[in-house]
């Protein structure tokens, strides 16, 4: 997808990993693929179930402003969040919802990805704590942005042992779930 710099938005609420799928998104960048990176966030005035956001750049060259102002790839995980930024995605771009929280509109200028990305982790996995890894592995599923196994290089340096073959599968879920609509 890299043609020369690659602009994610991902928001959600508080608790359910957005800002962290990001930082290992833009780590995997950087760490693993040999790409720049930058990671920015906010988050409402409650850190949990606030509104989240988290933007990262990613470039075969320098970067020089860190915040998105129109993303190629915005992932909204609830209906606040899509609803306060699903106007901001560029023209042609990519926007991948989360269908169990999210009902779009259908006059946004974007390819709409509506995925049951909750709904697969709670059946295949049963622990939501990996909805995030999933997420992200739709977003390398439609993007290709980073091979899958960046990921894992990150996340072995950020979680315990015993839960990297967990978060593995959500990893691969969320690849099958995008590149089953690629």
């Amino acid at each position: 997808m890299i043609v020369d710099r690659s602009r994610f938005v991902f928001s959600g609420s508080g608790g359910q990993g957005v800002i962290t799928a990001a930082i290992i998104l833009a780590e995997a960048a950087v760490l693993h693929e040999n790409l720049n990176a930058v990671q920015t966030q906010s988050y409402g005035a409650a850190a949990r179930g606030g509104t989240t956001r988290s933007d990262v750049i990613i470039s075969d060259s320098e970067i020089y402003f860190p915040k998105v102002i129109q993303p190629n790839v915005l992932v909204c995980l609830t209906q606040e969040s899509y609803n306060k930024y699903h106007r901001m995605i560029r023209p042609g771009g990519l926007l991948i919802n989360d269908n169990r929280y999210v009902r779009s509109a259908r006059g946004v200028d974007a390819l709409q990805k509506d995925l049951p990305i909750f709904k697969t982790v709670m059946e295949r996995i049963g622990k939501p704590v990996v909805f995030n890894i999933c997420m992200l592995g739709a977003v390398l599923g439609l993007t290709g942005i980073v091979r899958p196994e960046s990921i894992i290089e990150v996340l072995k340096t950020r979680i315990p042992a015993e839960a990297i073959e967990m978060n593995r599968q959500a990893l691969d879920l969320g690849l099958e779930l995008g590149t089953a609509v690629a």
